[in-house]
């Protein structure tokens, strides 16, 4: 075994990374009910999207509020209203891989991959409005992990300098070796 070999060893960091990360598209559909019985959707919008996350055994509840904002004619399209309505919604994302080893505080991440739209509003039975929204969202979860690194014992002592010169081709690093990038000085 040479010197370089006897002065490397294994440590474990504790380090903050993401252990679990999930991802799920939705739709849902919300009757809204305005105050006069409407002719026409002249349009629909989604906003004031607000939501915070939560784990809830081996998923994230994304939930939250946003506003429905229904344009439409009635008085056989003589006159225009706009209808906003406050929604809940939640949202069980599952996730696709979690670190069980994590540990201390976990922290939730939730983003909006898509804001929540209106897709499609149309007129139903007795004067409601059947509105149809889409949304996407993206979930981390950050906990403290361990992480295995290769350390010099003795680095006080010693330059490093790489061995060879390597251009950007992969397979010259297919029988790459990180001992030989260490060279022991007298």
């Amino acid at each position: 075994m040479s010197g370089t070999d006897k002065d490397l060893q294994c440590r474990e960091l504790i380090a903050k990374a993401v252990c679990g990360k999930g991802h799920k598209f939705t739709q849902t559909t919300h009757t809204i009910i305005p105050s006069h019985t409407p002719s026409t959707i002249l349009g629909c919008w989604v906003i004031n999207t607000n939501f915070q996350a939560e784990k809830v055994g081996d998923a994230v509840e994304v939930s939250g509020t946003y506003d429905v904002n229904l344009w439409y004619s009635f008085a056989d399209n003589t006159e225009t209203e706009v209808k906003r309505e406050t929604v809940n919604f939640s949202v069980l994302v599952p996730l696709t891989f979690f670190d069980r080893n994590s540990r201390g505080d976990l922290e939730i991440m939730a983003r909006a991959v898509e804001q929540p739209k209106c897709v499609k509003a149309e007129l139903s039975g007795g004067g409601s409005v059947t509105v149809k929204v889409e949304s996407e969202y993206a979930v981390e979860i950050i906990g403290e992990t361990k992480v295995c690194v290769v350390v010099c014992h003795s680095c006080d002592d010693k330059e490093y300098h790489l061995i060879g010169d390597y251009e950007d081709s992969s397979d010259e690093f297919d029988d790459f070796d990180s001992a030989t990038l260490l060279d022991e000085l007298d």
